[in-house]
This record gives C-alpha cells, structure tokens and sequence, in this order.
C-alpha cells in the first residue's frame, strides 16, 4: 500500500507541471474587454442586459481571429483607464480615442476607426460654434472624454459645461432645454440622437472639429503598457479583419459611410 501511494506520488509530481500549464494556458484565453456601456451605436446594452453595437461586434470578430475569449466588464467611462491599471480589466474597447495625454499612461492598438467631432443645437437657434457664440450658454458634453477636454479648454472661460455619466444623459437635457448645446462624436451624434424621434428639430451647427490635440489619431484598444504582446495581437487582428472582410461586413449593417477614415 505504501508503495502504491509513493508511485501515485511521484506520478503527480511528474503530471503537475503540465496540469500547471494547461490551467495557465486555459488563463491566458481570456481577455476581459472593458467598456461603459453608454455610446450608441457603437457600444451599449439592449433591452435584455447584453452588450451590443459597432464596438461589440467589432471585439467579436477580434477576438475570434485571435482564437481567444473575450468577456465584458463594466466600468463607469472616466474609471476605465484606473480599471485597466489596476488589473481589473485586460484592455479597453469603448471607443476611446488616442490622445498624446492618454499615451502616457496606456498603450494603444492600430485605430479601428475614426471620425470628427461636432456640435449640435436647436434648429433656429442661431448659435454660432465660437466664443461669443457660445458666451453664456450650457454645453453637455460626456465627463472625462475628448470632447470634454476640448470644450472646456475653449470655452469654460464663457460657458458653462454639463458633464454627464453617458451620451443618453446629455440628449436628454438637451431635449429637455437644460443644455443649448451638445459636443461629441459626430456619427454618433448624427445616429443615436439627429436620426431619432429624440433629435427631431436639432441640427449640427459649425464645422467638424479634427484638431488632433484633442479629438485624437483615431479610435483604438487601450492596453496596459507591459501588455505589448497583447497588443500586437490586436494590430494583427484588425488588419486581418480589414483585409477579409469581416470589418466592413460589420461596419456596413451600422454605417453608410466609411466609418475607418482616413
């Protein structure tokens, strides 16, 4: 008997460092996908609780060109990046731009689009998108964001800036009348608020803002700065998605313009 558990012993010994490895390897096929959850078309839950939109589909394809499982964690928009920091997610997709100010903390994939900023208005209102334009208005505008940045750099000094947990807060304080004007992404302005019964009598009211300063290189994954590797994966997945279709496959059931850019 006891031979029989010392040779039992042994052969575990043997077979540990493989179980080991096996779980480790198990491990490593999850990446947790971080996002609030708040920005549709792109990113947003449906009526059942599931997360859906561009960016969802989007991490799907990614994710299965990397032979890896991908699960969702929720997090409020300005606590993505501390989350991502403190390990609680692997990376970002939320539609987070790339900006010189976020490089210095995390590490960016290849953009997976872009597009231009703009301001939207009541029809007839007769703002115009500058300093004595918006000189005692309130602009809304997501908290922690771009467009958040670049609204108070240039115009905190004459107007007063609403910030809001989600986009949704914002369209609704503007339909409401308690915000003149709302600052954000231009498609998704145009396709979750203009395009709906919500938006009716809005309009977009100046030219689109591209200053790379703020509104960024484009739209991309952010990973913690060790997680190179990581990363790479990413860059080799979306070109991969880009080249066989898949991308505008997905783009295609959400835009009628190209929505990579440049």
């Amino acid at each position: 008997m006891k031979k029989t558990i010392t040779l039992g012993l042994f052969i575990l010994s043997l077979l540990s460092p493989f179980v080991a490895s096996n779980a480790q390897a198990e491990e490593q096929q999850v990446v947790r996908l971080a996002s609030d959850f708040t920005y549709p078309p792109f990113n947003y839950k449906n009526a059942e609780g599931k997360p859906v939109g561009f960016d969802i589909e989007i991490a799907d394809a990614l994710c299965a060109e990397m032979k890896v499982k991908c699960v969702w964690v929720t997090q409020d928009w300005d606590g993505l990046i501390p989350a991502l920091l403190v390990r609680k997610a692997d990376a970002i997709m939320a539609s987070m731009r790339i900006t010189e100010d976020r490089k210095k903390k995390v590490l960016f994939t290849h953009k997976y689009y872009q597009t231009p900023a703009r301001f939207v208005a009541k029809g007839g209102a007769n703002i115009s998108a500058d300093k004595s334009g918006f000189k005692g208005k309130v602009i809304g505008v997501q908290r922690g964001t771009i467009h958040d940045s670049y609204v108070t750099d240039m115009f905190g000094a004459v107007a007063t800036i609403n910030r809001y947990t989600g986009q949704d807060e914002v369209y609704l304080d503007a339909v409401s009348g308690r915000v003149d004007v709302i600052f954000g992404n231009s498609d998704q302005l145009a396709l979750a608020f203009l395009e709906k019964d919500q938006g009716k009598g809005f309009e977009f009211i100046g030219e689109s803002v591209t200053d790379v300063a703020y509104i960024g290189e484009g739209t991309a994954l952010a990973l913690r700065k060790e997680d190179a590797a990581l990363a790479e994966q990413f860059n080799v997945a979306i070109a991969a998605i880009r080249a066989n279709g898949t991308y505008e496959k997905i783009a295609s059931n959400y835009f009628t313009f190209d929505i990579y850019g440049d």
